[in-house]
């Protein structure tokens, strides 16, 4: 079974989705991208509640086009679920099962049992996360797409629900488009990912090689690459190497050529404290500490410099390390995680403020 999106377009207004082409096989394709960028218009064109202007969509080979949803063999869910809250948990989701048997069935894959019998309207947020989910499951789909379900609940309900649904989804064979803005369940729950800005599809891959190798700017910052810098191509020995700021890092420079100036990113996560004159490593003082809860930001500015390479470090390195702020360190930027960013085509797309 694989779900065909080919040159699919659609505008509204000053806004344009597209031409987007994606092929989603028995697997989950995360879609990553910021609110308003046409995450939700494209499940939509895929579900049939909005016709495109151009492009077409097929499941398994059969063309959907004009195809009202009921009869394409998918499933939307949006992130509030869409009950009906005058039927109990156990009417919502036998009004779309085959039979009693599979109501149970997804009541225990769900672990909403306990609940089945109480109306829609008063369950809890993740209660009825879980019971629009086993509705859905239970018409047995093509394919499902799933529009920010988690996005209305709190974090450890969000986290328990998000660790669930990967192997649930996964056991599911078909394909699955899930949309969300949120980059940790992005990564979680998706085989594949595909990151859009502004109606365009900047980068379709795994999310290792996403996160790794961004294909724009926009795709760096997004996806948490808040070091993402200006450098010129230079030569080194027999080769090429960056200058940054009079700096000279090296790096796996791509098809950049001496002379060129590039945007090269480096995820926070690799940066390393260093203690001694290592490769690619230079003093600093910190400017900044942040503590998120499982770790810790900082942000260092060389030495003669203006801009700040940010470092994460987790709560027994940060320790162990007897940081204060104001303090002066050593880090180093590793070759092998610094990466030049290619020239892409298409629109341009303003890059999230690296300063958050």
């Amino acid at each position: 079974m694989t779900l065909v999106v080919d040159e699919v377009y659609k505008s509204h207004g000053a806004f344009e989705l597209g031409p987007i082409d994606l092929a989603v096989d028995e697997e989950v394709l995360s879609v990553l991208g910021p609110s308003g960028c046409g995450k939700t218009t494209l499940l939509s064109t895929i579900a049939g509640t909005v016709t495109p202007d151009a492009g077409t969509i097929s499941l398994d080979g059969l063309d959907l086009t004009g195809r009202p949803p009921e009869k394409r063999g998918t499933v939307l869910v949006f992130q509030d679920g869409a009950l009906f809250p005058h039927m109990t948990a156990r009417e919502n989701v036998a009004y779309a099962a085959s039979s009693e048997g599979r109501v149970e069935e997804l009541a225990d894959a769900l672990e909403i049992g306990d609940v089945l019998d109480q109306r829609a309207d008063t369950l809890s947020g993740g209660e009825r996360q879980r019971v629009a989910l086993a509705r859905s499951l239970a018409a047995d789909p093509d394919a499902l797409l799933l529009d920010e379900p988690l996005a209305n609940l709190d974090a450890p309900i969000k986290r328990r629900l998000r660790d669930e649904l990967r192997p649930l989804l996964a056991s599911l064979d078909v394909p699955v488009v899930y949309v969300t803005h949120d980059q940790r369940e992005a990564t979680a729950i998706g085989d594949r990912l595909a990151v859009i800005a502004d109606g365009e599809l900047l980068q379709l891959d795994t999310p290792d090689e996403v996160f790794s190798h961004p294909a724009t700017p926009f795709v760096a910052s997004f996806t948490g690459s808040t070091n993402l810098f200006r450098g010129d191509v230079v030569e080194a020995g027999t080769g090429r190497a960056l200058d940054w700021n009079g700096r000279r890092l090296d790096a796996a420079i791509g098809g950049a050529t001496i002379g060129d100036t590039v945007r090269f990113c480096i995820r926070p996560e690799y940066v390393m404290l260093a203690s001694d004159e290592t490769r690619n490593s230079f003093n600093g003082a910190i400017t900044r500490q942040v503590f998120e809860g499982d770790g810790y930001l900082l942000d260092v500015v060389p030495d003669g410099g203006d801009e700040a390479v940010r470092l994460a470090l987790s709560p027994p390195a940060y320790e162990r390390a007897g940081l204060d702020e104001r303090d002066r360190v050593r880090i180093a930027l590793p070759a092998d995680a610094i990466h030049v960013i290619g020239e892409g085509g298409g629109r341009t797309h303003e890059t999230p403020s690296l300063s958050e």
